[in-house]
């Protein structure tokens, strides 16, 4: 027997019917809490022979959307919660114990900046921020009590595609854990688990979710680490109500379609825009995979067009802080995703002034050039 394409997987994912009672779609267990018929039966939640017990524990929707996004991620285990920040964090925690510290890309998210070198020290973690474009040089950072190596699958804004076996290799050689944010990618286009990578996070509030209505985190990676993380989350109080787990679930179903015509726009808006005389440098990768390259394109304009004109001068784009979803949208990093990072930080990975992130949604490609050529034009000093 073949096994099922990656389009066959995330609409038939496996559901327990002995919840569902043979309904074609997981029912919202929108409860607070599950009901036992006497002690004994309250008794076997403890003993592991009952699945559930309290919403903040688990839940059937969040248990179903975080075992799609594990099983498609070539993972054994997944744990959903409420953002993806906190996903973030407990994979951190569960990873790295106080006194440890992490190596991470300088060029991640500028939330996850801001987690790494504002907040993990109050929880006993050193962070060192350094370029991952070579690994060589990133091993030179790597201490006695460092934990963990951090970085994202695709970089945000300026997508740099990481090399997630040699990453693997380099965690490998120096017995240290690793954990990539594959956002931007999706499992559609790339499956870091495979490579090797100890932790895989999403914001699923992006691609995972895809219709800009939930806020969600998912972690997955080994069932030890899992079971950590799970933990964390269930003390830090960061789980997922059961609707947005169940909204979420829904709108992966189509992630592959999406996937494969938003990214498919964007490689067509970057050669587009490529050409345009006021763009001094597209951003896009050269490859990411077979399926495709990812629906994220960033420019940087010409000092000759008015970015304050530019945003005003959108039409039917909107102007958003974050990305994913059916719409084009378009971000400003510097006041945005990378605000909370110094001047001299946001220098030093390249975000500036003129620079600004196109999220690509599913219209008609031709629509989306012309719209954003024909707003390049009219601000152009």
């Amino acid at each position: 027997m073949t096994h099922p394409s990656f389009e066959t997987k995330i609409v038939h994912h496996k559901q327990d019917q002995s919840q569902v009672h043979n309904s074609k779609t997981t029912p919202i267990y929108q409860t607070s809490a599950f009901t036992f018929k006497d002690l004994d039966h309250l008794e076997s939640y403890y003993e592991g022979e009952s699945p559930y017990l309290y919403t903040r524990e688990k839940n059937p929707n969040t248990d179903e959307l975080a075992g799609t996004v594990a099983e498609l991620e070539g993972a054994p285990s997944g744990v959903a919660s409420s953002s993806g920040m906190s996903a973030i964090l407990a994979g951190i925690l569960a990873a790295v114990e106080p006194g440890g510290h992490i190596v991470a890309a300088e060029d991640v998210y500028g939330g996850t900046h801001k987690l790494l070198t504002k907040e993990l020290p109050s929880f006993g973690i050193d962070v060192t921020m350094v370029s991952f474009n070579d690994l060589d040089e990133v091993e030179k950072f790597i201490q006695p009590h460092t934990h963990l190596l951090y970085t994202e699958s695709i970089s945000n804004p300026f997508l740099r595609v990481e090399d997630l076996k040699g990453l693997s290799s380099l965690a490998q050689k120096h017995g240290l854990k690793t954990m990539v944010d594959n956002t931007f990618a999706t499992p559609y286009l790339v499956q870091p688990y495979e490579y090797g990578v100890d932790l895989v996070v999403h914001s699923a509030t992006k691609y995972i979710g895809g219709h800009s209505d939930v806020t969600c985190g998912v972690l997955v990676g080994s069932e030890a680490l899992i079971s950590k993380a799970s933990q964390k989350i269930v003390t830090l109080g960061a789980n997922l109500s059961p609707f947005e787990a169940w909204l979420t679930q829904r709108g992966a179903k189509t992630l592959a379609l999406r996937m494969k015509q938003q990214s498919a726009n964007a490689k067509s808006v970057a050669e587009a825009l490529r050409e345009h005389n006021g763009v001094k440098k597209v951003f896009y990768p050269e490859y990411v995979s077979e399926r495709g390259h990812g629906a994220i394109v960033t420019i940087e304009l010409n000092e000759s067009v008015d970015v304050e004109a530019f945003f005003k001068s959108l039409g039917w784009i909107k102007i958003a802080p974050t990305l994913a979803g059916v719409q084009t949208t378009v971000s400003y990093p510097v006041r945005t995703s990378h605000r909370a990072l110094s001047e001299s930080e946001r220098e030093k990975i390249g975000v500036n002034d003129y620079v600004i992130r196109l999220s690509i949604g599913i219209e008609s490609g031709e629509d989306i050039i012309h719209q954003l050529k024909s707003t390049i034009d009219t601000s152009i000093k």
